[in-house]
């Protein structure tokens, strides 16, 4: 059984290289150079090309009879006799580095045979580190009977396993069968390098370990680094007493031995106290590294004394582990099509409630719940034109918003988050509700995301009472031991989703490519109704008014097929015309049809006799009350074709230009508030219109431009129309006024000008 000493350390945890153990210096222990090995063998290292002894294990005055200072310097083959030196010389060359089984026969330095391995048949394995040939022996150990037909037996039942949980299950069996071990485990790292035990075959009076995670301190950076490039150790007894090496520096180098390769390498005090406080006494470990990345471990536990399988054994297990390393990249890949194809049904299912959807889409692909299902998530919020729907557990929309603004690509492709929290710190405090998230969407207001809160993993840790005395010594004292160490990963992963996977993000990115293909095609049926009713409205033939010259351009957005830009002319009974010019706030259907709406009852009331000024301010009470919180802006302008005399009303409409003699004259006038505000008071300045002037109406279209001050632009279009019209009348000149302003629209813009051609 384990031992401990008298200050309650294990006799492991003092070697030349770790003294007493520490977890501050856990993740910095020099584990390749530990100056010691495990005293169930002796080290001897060689230099490769003069053949002499340069390090060796204290206890090689027990096991080959000669002490290790008379050792060093000496010729192996003084020390091992010929015939085993050309051998263990001959496997140093050889890829793989295969144990060989030989007799230790009486030597010249050792003529008596006095080693308690003389004429002995032990286990020997070779292998170079730098220039040094390291030679490890060991007694041979009792055999397992390993034949060739039933290592092709379990190589034959992990090939019939589908599926990385069913590989797994299988491995741990195999393993614990060959090297006999009571509990051997498969253990496997997530992204992060937290684990967890995803198979297990164990002695029946033992509690399960499976499903168990662990936090990534538990197997350090270094000790990772290490399992890539020696895939077994073995620790025969923990309670061992580490065996010195002889100098513990290295003459020709002045640096320790390298003991990544060896089989006998002296291990971290702080991982024996973590096995003996869970009353392990024996313990070996094999990688499974997948594509040059180390995937997990097979972890095999002893409880009930020391345990030593033989080379062969431990080669068989290695070789299981090799073996089912290259399975498990193909199971893994299995699983994933596995998983896809269920993702599959789900998006079927999801696809065709929006195809039955109609109107209703966006309301169906935040409600139907195969939406949620389609990658796990427990809630789903839509953004569509700024406007925030959700369903299923999902936090405050303004949070919603930021998760979108932080986790979305710019391309609108799918893109996901398990720890928003990394994303900003203030995110932390709605973890319960969304810990993760998964984003599509086009544009800041038109995203879709799905929410994941954080994961619990509760796992019952009762079981057979046999285990109680162990549970019984995790108090204050102990720092190490499978309890506690699972209650670290469950501090590790707060505010963790559940990782997204990349059928996840595949199947969302085609959930957004049929709803967008769904709601473009609503909407060219929309677009092309509006366009239609847009086109018959606002329209660049101008009737004809005698005394007058009219030039109407309507140019659409560049970013948008829809805007709210309108214009109109209207003879009145008493010979004077009316011109009017407007802009509905927004842009798309919802625009045109405010447009609409507006042109006509403002043409009904000038039609009709009422005054301009009351005509707006009646269009300002009608918008108010029935069109909900639509806002536009207005200017009317009634002209005396005989006298030129203008009567100007304006609602929150850029003032219009006086183009005649000299640079060209804003007409500021008095402005009333924008119209669907509720507040009458509209007032009418006047100006005049002389012979061969012209007066330009025009929506904020004209002069907006990103980065560039209107003032500025005002004074570009003042000064563009000197001294007038240009030859070849008002529509090229007013045609060519929409260049005249520097930089890139991105508003409708519509422009009328009125010149007056006679007196």
């Amino acid at each position: 059984m384990s031992q401990v000493d008298s200050s309650g350390v294990p006799p492991s945890a003092h070697t030349p290289a770790y003294q007493t153990a520490d977890l501050t210096t856990c993740d910095t222990e020099p584990i390749h150079i530990p100056g010691a090995i495990q005293p169930h063998g002796c080290l001897l290292a060689v230099d490769h090309a003069t053949g002499l002894v340069v390090t060796a294990s204290e206890n090689v005055a027990d096991l080959l009879g000669v002490s290790a200072a008379d050792a060093l310097g000496q010729d192996l083959r003084a020390l091992l006799g010929s015939e085993l030196t050309v051998e263990a010389m001959a496997r140093a060359e050889q890829e793989g580095h295969e144990p060989l089984v030989a007799q230790v026969r009486p030597a010249p330095a050792d003529p008596d045979g006095l080693g308690s391995l003389r004429g002995r048949e032990v286990d020997v394995a070779v292998h170079l580190s730098a220039d040094r040939v390291v030679v490890e022996l060991e007694p041979l150990a009792d055999r397992r009977g390993l034949t060739y037909s039933s290592a092709r037996a379990a190589m034959a039942r992990l090939v019939a396993a589908g599926t990385v949980s069913e590989l797994a299950a299988r491995l741990a069996e195999e393993v614990c069968a060959v090297t006999g071990f009571d509990r051997v485990m498969v253990y496997r790292f997530d992204a992060d390098w937290n684990g967890e035990v995803i198979a297990e075959d164990r002695r029946e009076d033992l509690n399960p370990f499976l499903g168990l995670h662990y936090p990534a301190t538990d197997i350090p950076a270094q000790a990772r680094r290490l399992y890539t490039t020696n895939w077994l150790r073995l620790i025969a007894d923990l309670g061992y007493r580490p065996v010195p090496l002889h100098p513990v520096l290295d003459p020709g180098t002045g640096q320790p031995l390298d003991l990544s390769g060896s089989t006998l390498r002296s291990v971290s005090p702080i991982h024996v106290e973590y096995l003996t406080n869970m009353g392990v006494t024996a313990s070996m470990s094999v990688s499974l590294v997948v594509d040059g990345q180390l995937w997990g471990l097979i972890a095999c536990h002893h409880y009930s004394g020391p345990h030593r399988p033989d080379h062969e054994a431990r080669a068989a297990a290695e070789y299981l582990g090799q073996i089912s390393s290259r399975m498990m990249a193909e199971r893994e890949r299995s699983d994933e099509r596995e998983r896809a194809l269920a993702g599959q049904e789900v998006l079927s299912k999801a696809n065709a409630a929006l195809l039955g959807a109609g109107d209703r889409l966006l309301e169906v692909l935040v409600s139907e719940p195969a939406v949620r299902q389609l990658v796990g998530a427990h809630g789903v919020a839509l953004c569509f034109d700024d406007q925030i729907t959700s369903a299923g557990n999902v936090p405050p929309p303004e949070t919603c918003r930021r998760i979108a603004e932080l986790v979305r690509r710019p391309d609108g492709e799918a893109a996901a988050h398990d720890h928003l929290a990394d994303l900003d710190p203030d995110l932390a405090g709605h973890a319960r509700l969304a810990a993760g998230a998964l984003v599509v969407g086009t544009a800041d207001d038109r995203w879709l995301a799905w929410f994941r809160p954080e994961q619990e993993q509760e796992v019952n840790w009762g079981g057979d009472p046999s285990n109680a005395k162990l549970y019984a010594t995790e108090g204050s004292e102990v720092r190490l031991s499978p309890r506690k160490s699972f209650d670290k990963w469950r501090e590790v992963v707060r505010g963790h989703s559940l990782p997204w996977s990349p059928s996840d993000l595949e199947l969302a990115n085609s959930l957004r490519l049929q709803a967008s293909t769904l709601l473009l095609h609503r909407s060219r049926e929309q677009i092309a109704v509006a366009e239609s009713l847009q086109r018959s409205v606002v329209t660049d033939l101008v009737a004809e008014h005698r005394g007058l010259e009219v030039a109407a351009t309507y140019l659409p957005a560049s970013e948008y097929q829809l805007g709210g830009d309108w214009w109109d002319t209207l003879d009145l009974d008493d010979g004077r015309v009316a011109f009017a010019v407007g802009d509905v706030a927004g842009h798309g259907v919802a625009a045109v049809a405010a447009m609409t709406q507006i042109r006509t009852a403002l043409r009904a009331h000038l039609f009709a006799g009422t005054p301009a000024t009351a005509s707006l301010d009646l269009l300002d009470r009608m918008m108010a009350t029935l069109m909900g919180d639509q806002v536009a802006s207005a200017i009317v302008v009634v002209v005396d074709p005989a006298t030129g005399e203008l009567e100007i009303v304006n609602a929150g409409h850029p003032a219009p230009l006086l183009y005649g003699d000299g640079p060209a004259r804003v007409l500021e006038g008095d402005h009333r508030a924008l119209l669907g505000v509720g507040m009458g008071g509209a007032v009418a300045t006047t100006a005049t219109l002389a012979p061969g002037a012209t007066l330009l109406l025009f929506t904020d279209g004209l002069i907006e431009r990103r980065g560039r001050d209107l003032v500025e632009s005002v004074e570009d279009l003042r000064r563009s129309g000197e001294p007038g019209p240009r030859a070849g009348g008002t529509a090229p000149w007013s045609s060519a006024l929409v260049d005249s302003v520097p930089g890139n629209r991105d508003d409708d813009t519509t422009v009328v000008a009125i010149r007056r051609t006679s007196g």
